[in-house]
């Protein structure tokens, strides 16, 4: 179903102009539900769901609304959820409420890992369900050829596991939507540009070749979730198609899409993927809440961008980000590069929230004098070069057997009990680091309650 926003349409026909600033100009659609952004994970928690409501007002107060097909999503159903969640955790979901959560048998909270980043808070599997939901039919719009490129902001969900939510994630619509291409698209690209690793859909994909997926984040072994070190390259099958690029605090803008750009063309060159999945999580910005990072929203648009310009289909999704102005500044910004425009730096007169934005009261504040960067000149230089012996290795892209009655019905996510042994064995001192850093993670949490 095609909508408008229902917003001010006052606000929209006093937009400011914008201008086309690519002679590649693709169908671009956007899916959005408005009632995602009413849920609460809580008032001390730092996700925040209205920095949709915000990115929705910058999306519309600018125009973009008039350029892009748009679409409210229905939420996604049980029988798609458990396509990848086990039945047992997509029933939990359903059932409990902040009510019922002290009737629960004994042992819940720690099986389904219930706890201050995790919280159980009102109407939580409707919240799932719909981000869940307008990422699923992004990707169908992309299977039918009726987009070049789909947006759900709302979705970006990466660290959800198969029986558990984890990092402030409850259903993994990245690995929902991954199975669904599989259907159709012989190789997934998955690029997540977070700060935080991909570690749930990489644990997803670690043994297959038909996904090959590269985060850039923050690693220390210790920092959530704790994975993601450069050593991390899949198995069995998959092996060598999962990429870790590992960064400390403190990246400036320069040094990122250079490395960003090194590493992702001769990656794309290479593996030759026919779809890919943007996660576009904003924590990567600097001043971000929770974030490290030195990032300016235009530095982290050239990312979105540069893989735009492959003209490939993608999914693009949202992911992280505590900082709500910031948020909704960066996603509004990438929208535009995604439909081929430049927004101007003025917010758009009449703008709803528009106090939100304040003090300088622009789309591009300077968010780059923070911290120190500890990335050194040689550091970057031996990542970038183990990086490219990983896809030295790739030898070109797999050949994969597209048979209409074999994929769509493949687990492609199913391991043998030999994968699972290897990755038990890989993640058996990852699982002591996890269960240290969770502490931690409350810890901060707790620190603005």
């Amino acid at each position: 179903m095609t909508n408008t926003f229902t917003y001010d349409k006052k606000t929209s026909e006093e937009q400011p102009s914008f201008e086309f600033n690519s002679p590649y100009a693709p169908r671009v659609s956007y899916h959005f539900n408005s009632k995602v952004s009413n849920y609460h994970y809580g008032v001390r928690h730092p996700m925040k769901p209205f920095r949709l409501m915000l990115t929705d007002h910058l999306v519309s107060g600018y125009g973009l609304h008039k350029i892009m097909d748009l679409y409210e999503t229905r939420e996604a159903t049980h029988e798609e959820l458990v396509q990848f969640h086990s039945e047992d955790y997509v029933n939990f979901l359903s059932k409990v409420t902040p009510e019922n959560i002290s009737k629960m048998p004994r042992g819940t909270f720690e099986k389904f890992n219930i706890g201050d980043d995790c919280p159980i808070f009102q109407n939580i599997f409707d919240y799932s369900s719909l981000y869940t939901g307008a990422s699923l039919d992004a990707s169908r719009k992309l299977i039918n050829d009726q987009s070049d490129i789909a947006i759900n902001w709302s979705g970006g969900l990466h660290h959800a596991k198969k029986g558990n939510p984890s990092g402030f994630c409850y259903i993994n619509d990245i690995v929902l939507s991954v199975l669904n291409l599989l259907r159709y698209h012989p190789r997934v690209l998955y690029i997540d540009i977070d700060l935080h690793h991909g570690d749930g859909v990489q644990e997803a994909f670690y043994t297959t070749d038909r996904v090959f997926t590269v985060s850039f984040h923050k690693y220390n072994g210790e920092f959530f979730p704790a994975t993601g070190d450069i050593g991390e390259i899949g198995c069995s099958k998959g092996k060598h198609f999962a990429m870790n690029v590992p960064l400390d605090d403190g990246i400036d803008d320069e040094s990122y899409i250079t490395l960003f750009k090194s590493i992702i063309d001769p990656l794309i060159t290479t593996y030759k993927p026919t779809v890919i999945i943007q996660q576009c999580g904003a924590d990567s910005l600097g001043h971000d809440r929770l974030g490290c990072f030195n990032l300016n929203i235009k530095a982290h648009g050239e990312c979105v961008n540069f893989v735009k310009s492959f003209g490939i289909p993608m999914l693009v999704v949202g992911g992280g980000g505590y900082t709500p102005r910031n948020v909704s500044r960066l996603w509004a910004h990438e929208t535009g590069l995604l439909n081929s425009v430049m927004l101007p730096k003025e917010l758009p007169d009449g703008l709803p929230f528009r106090d939100s934005f304040g003090p300088d009261y622009t789309l591009y504040p300077v968010l780059d004098d923070l911290f120190e960067n500890k990335n050194s000149k040689k550091y970057l230089e031996d990542t970038r070069i183990r990086c490219l012996e990983n896809i030295r290795y790739l030898q070109g892209a797999p050949s994969v057997r597209m048979d209409a009655e074999l994929i769509p019905t493949q687990d492609i996510s199913g391991l043998t009990q030999d994968e699972e042994d290897e990755i038990n064995e890989l993640n058996e001192d990852d699982n002591i680091w996890r269960l240290n850093q969770i502490e931690k993670e409350n810890a901060k949490i707790k620190e603005f309650m």
